[in-house]
């Protein structure tokens, strides 16, 4: 988002018409108040247009619908250098909002993108009658008790990173956490209480703090609580009583182990575990029992809703317990499976 910023602050059309471009402390408040996954996705989107456009002659910025539809023309019909394949059309439809939001940073009304959306329409329609997977959006498979029960039995839970694997798989499912706000837990992050834990979460897309409470399970292998104490109890043995919760462990048990790449060191210097290594772990956990579908960090957030919601809590205390805005239909999307068949008209109409 920042280079999105940068860029059109920069630009000297913009200066002579419009709004005046915001200012560095306005780019940085606006950054700020933006999803780092959001960002990082918007800044390779913009990054991708311009390219574009400079090879076709066209303008990022201010952009035309006639562009946007252009190019929504190619990323539909171009494979792209990462996959072989053309976009997905939830790529696609990514990179219209990312143009968008780069023109609205920038104090410039954004083009209109009917046309653009028309094309796309197509796209799906030509995809779905071809029967290409593309055509379904791709969703995470929910991680249920019944599915990390597959995932911990391959996990060697007496060793450190075996703790950790299984700490990180219940806890992330306990609290219905997202792998942002999993990897931003620290040591003090979790209180020992009489039913468990206290885990305070900052919530990013509802701007909140909570104390999602973590309770015993019934089964000592996906007890929570449990793992987490074990966990905690073999970091402290490793010399780690602070700093960040889930941390890098290589084979042999080190914590926190440099990482290089080209002969410089990268990673996080504590050891803090990112939202992408979490999901790797959980897609790589999911793949070692040959489970199908989907996996990735988000799919223990998925499974505590479909869990839940089968087990009679009703969306609004699941909402509170997991971070989702009430009435969030990206919840309402995750349960709709179990309501599918659960209260599916074809009940009781005697057939």
């Amino acid at each position: 988002m920042t280079e999105i910023m940068e860029r059109s602050a920069l630009a000297p059309e913009i200066r002579t018409a419009g709004p005046r471009p915001l200012s560095e402390a306005a780019r940085a408040a606006l950054e700020a108040g933006t999803a780092d996954n959001t960002r990082r996705g918007y800044s390779s989107d913009w990054a991708a247009f311009t390219v574009w456009c400079a090879a076709t002659g066209e303008r990022p910025l201010p952009a035309t619908a006639e562009t946007l539809v252009e190019y929504v023309t190619y990323l539909a019909a171009t494979p792209s250098a990462r996959t072989g394949r053309p976009l997905a059309p939830s790529s696609i439809r990514r990179a219209l909002t990312s143009i968008r939001a780069a023109h609205r940073a920038a104090g410039v009304t954004p083009p209109e993108v009917i046309g653009a959306r028309k094309v796309l329409s197509g796209h799906l329609d030509k995809l779905a009658k071809a029967k290409d997977p593309a055509a379904r959006p791709r969703k995470a498979a929910p991680a249920t008790p019944r599915e990390l029960r597959a995932m911990l039995a391959d996990v060697d839970r007496t060793t450190l990173k075996g703790k950790r694997d299984a700490a990180l798989l219940l806890l992330g499912f306990a609290t219905a956490a997202r792998v942002s706000e999993l990897s931003s837990l620290d040591v003090s992050s979790a209180t020992e209480t009489e039913h468990g834990y206290d885990v305070h979460v900052y919530r990013h897309k509802v701007r909140e703090w909570t104390d999602a409470p973590v309770m015993y399970g019934t089964d000592p292998a996906t007890c929570p609580v449990r793992a987490l104490r074990a966990y905690l109890v073999a970091l402290a043995e490793a010399g780690r009583t602070e700093g960040p919760l889930f941390v890098r462990i290589d084979r042999h048990g080190r914590v926190a182990p440099p990482m290089m790449r080209r002969g410089q060191i990268i990673g996080d210097p504590t050891g803090r575990m990112t939202g992408e290594a979490i999901g790797d772990l959980v897609a790589t956990l999911a793949d070692r029992c040959d489970l199908k579908g989907e996996w990735s960090g988000h799919s223990l957030r998925r499974g505590f809703a479909t869990a839940a919601y089968a087990a009679g809590s009703d969306l609004l205390s699941i909402a509170r317990a997991g971070g989702w805005g009430d009435g969030s239909r990206t919840l309402a999307g995750y349960v709709q499976t179990i309501d599918r068949v659960k209260n599916s008209p074809l009940i009781g109409i005697g057939l």
